[in-house]
């Protein structure tokens, strides 16, 4: 076996007939409208430079209206929201903890293994000890058979965390079943599916708490911001409070609470007004392209990221390959390089996103489960059968699947920009189609 060298791995660029886009295409970048620029404005010339004003208000009345929540409360980001989340689903299953002493300390919490690390950093803020959850192929969400093993083996965790991934809704039912079973409380991570949809209802109201993002890249955009949803008005109205350092109602800064300065700017804010109006035009565009990926690729071995159809309506927010494993080059990562060997009809990850990247045009590996991150490779993880750590033995055959390993190996996120146009779409379509020849 030989491995390939950087000269060799350059002669797709060298030898390809594609030509280079001259503006880069994007993986996800924000679509600014028009309105955004207005609203902004409005906050300068009228001083509310600050994390109170009109556009906040606006924010939180229109995301309540689209999502269909009671309560939403405009933070500084996503993860400021599941932050919050993890401290009141914290003190709701164990009580206050004294200051300087996370709600979580000490106490485990089952998380979706597949997703950003923003999902499960929320956890060890508040001294938890996260436990990841093997993912199903279905929809490359949280495994409910895998979540009924961690509680036979944890049966005293409280507090679960699901995140849908790439804007695709999970087994929302079979994972609320058993939940609800165990007597735990479900923090609801719908940051990548805003506007997605199970059963008719939107993600972001499934959990007792629950984040959507307004992240540079993600559908509607704020450069930065969040929302903490729910139907619990004490929960909104205590999150609004710790956002705003925990101040007490005196005519001084009084605190009883430990507090946060996690509160959305009013001009942030500004912009997301603006984008919210758009929500279902980007869902459209972004629907469009993964469909058009689709078909393109209907004749390759791969397969697109999956979507239960029958029982939701994804955003579309990212559109994702899985390779087949016999069409698999030999591939090999460290944890910060990666090597492979070029094979005649096969390919991996690493060279489709080289060759994406050699016409100006930017894909990204699929997100390393979080069970993978050397800070959390000591972290308990559990698949299907049990323990997933630690399942190799020279004398007992087989082994756990590690499905989230095997995503992460074989898939890749592909351009999904929604500005990108049919025919940039289409080069890249014929730029993956030249990587299995």
């Amino acid at each position: 076996m030989k491995w390939i060298t950087e000269k060799e791995r350059d002669m797709f660029k060298e030898e390809n007939t594609f030509e280079k886009f001259e503006s880069k295409v994007w993986l996800s970048s924000p679509t600014m409208h028009g309105p955004e620029i207005e609203y902004v404005k409005e906050a300068y010339e009228t001083n509310w430079m600050s994390t109170v004003g009109a556009n906040i208000n606006e924010v939180e009345r229109l995301v309540c209206e689209k999502i269909g929540c009671k309560y939403a409360v405009g933070l500084s980001a996503g993860t400021a929201s599941l932050h919050l989340a993890m401290k009141l689903a914290g003190i709701e299953a164990y009580g206050m903890p004294k200051v300087g002493h996370g709600a979580l300390e000490g106490k485990k919490v089952f998380c979706s293994d597949m997703t950003f690390d923003a999902t499960v950093n929320p956890v060890v803020y508040e001294g938890g000890e996260p436990v990841f959850i093997d993912t199903e192929y279905d929809t490359w969400n949280m495994d409910p058979v895998a979540l009924e093993k961690a509680f036979e083996i944890y049966p005293d965790t409280k507090v679960v965390v699901i995140a849908h991934l790439y804007g695709t809704p999970g087994k929302v039912d079979e994972l609320n079943a058993i939940i609800k079973k165990h007597g735990a409380i479900l923090v609801e991570d719908a940051a990548e599916s805003m506007g997605a949809t199970y059963k008719g209802v939107q993600t972001g109201t499934f959990g007792k708490y629950n984040t959507i993002s307004f992240n540079g890249n993600k559908i509607i955009t704020g450069s930065a911001g969040g929302c903490f949803l729910t139907d619990d008005e004490e929960a909104a109205n205590k999150v609004r409070k710790w956002s705003t350092q925990a101040r007490e109602a005196a005519p001084w800064y009084q605190h009883e609470e430990l507090g946060y300065n996690y509160r959305m700017s009013n001009v942030i804010a500004g912009v997301v007004r603006g984008q919210l109006p758009y929500l279902e035009e980007h869902i459209a565009q972004k629907k469009a392209i993964y469909e058009r990926y689709k078909e393109g690729f209907k004749d390759l071995p791969v397969s697109m990221n999956p979507m239960d159809l029958e029982n939701s309506e994804p955003n579309y927010w990212l559109s994702c390959m899985l390779i087949d494993e016999d069409a698999m080059c030999k591939q090999v990562r460290g944890e910060q390089d990666v090597c492979y060997v070029k094979e005649s009809g096969k390919t991996c990850p690493t060279e489709i996103l080289e060759a994406i990247s050699s016409i100006n045009a930017e894909g990204r590996p699929v997100w390393k489960p979080m069970h993978m991150q050397p800070i959390y490779r000591l972290n308990p993880f559990v698949v299907r059968d049990g323990n997933g750590r630690a399942r190799s033995n020279a004398y007992i055959a087989g082994g756990a699947a590690d499905v989230g390993m095997d995503i992460f190996t074989r898939g890749l996120c592909l351009p999904s920009d929604n500005k990108m146009t049919a025919e940039q779409q289409d080069r890249i379509i014929e730029v993956v189609k030249a990587c299995f020849e």
